[in-house]
């Protein structure tokens, strides 16, 4: 099971319940209203939410952190060094954007006896590829989601996986409209299995909304 911060619903309740390995993300937000084993969590390890997330202690003790076996930094650093440059110029708002925290995660890693494990930029490449398709409008990257998602499908090839929590929203630096679509397929190809929210709008995380 793939869980998002979003609503999980009844139905994504009793499948992460069942689940013989569970992905949440940054502060697993959605933990409290479906509690259960959490395998990973999946980081954004640059920017903001990996400034906060490294340098709250807070973030260390939550339940999902403390479960997990594996810490996912979705963002690879050499990708993310790469785009600081043209980010300057298109986005120069965005300054901290590409500041990278990986080794803080590393460090919390080795401390906490946990794996750590940094996604491959090929991984982002591919994902950007895919969505490409959608043709969506300009944007900044990929949701650590669908990076997430992504990075499933490499592990884990041949296992059924669920999706929980996405409502496909947030910061409009994530080509959200274009990662539904591909969802969908992924969906309708059998890659995937959503299982509905119980209310139709969830807030976007913190995280996203303040444009990190």
């Amino acid at each position: 099971m793939i869980v998002g911060n979003g609503d999980v619903g009844e139905e994504g309740r009793t499948a992460i319940a069942a689940a013989d390995f569970v992905i949440r993300f940054n502060e697993c937000r959605s933990y409290a209203s479906s509690p259960g084993r959490t395998d990973v969590v999946a980081v954004c390890n640059t920017g903001r939410p990996g400034k906060a997330m490294t340098g709250d202690t807070g973030w260390r003790t939550l339940p999902g952190v403390v479960e997990a076996s594996e810490i996912w930094c979705v963002r690879d650093p050499e990708k993310f060094a790469e785009m600081r440059g043209p980010l300057a110029v298109s986005h120069p708002e965005l300054d901290d954007f590409c500041d990278d925290y990986t080794s803080q995660f590393k460090a919390f890693c080795r401390e906490a006896g946990k794996r750590h494990v940094v996604v491959e930029k090929m991984i982002h490449e591919a994902v950007d590829e895919a969505l490409s398709v959608y043709d969506p409008a300009p944007y900044v990257v990929p949701s650590t989601g669908l990076i997430a998602i992504a990075e499933t499908f490499r592990r884990f090839p041949d296992a059924e996986t669920g999706l929980a929590g996405f409502g496909h929203a947030g910061w409009d630096g994530h080509p959200f409209a274009a990662e539904r679509q591909l969802v969908d397929r992924y969906i309708a190809e059998g890659r995937l299995v959503r299982y509905a929210a119980d209310v139709a709008n969830t807030p976007a995380s913190p995280y996203f909304l303040d444009k990190r």
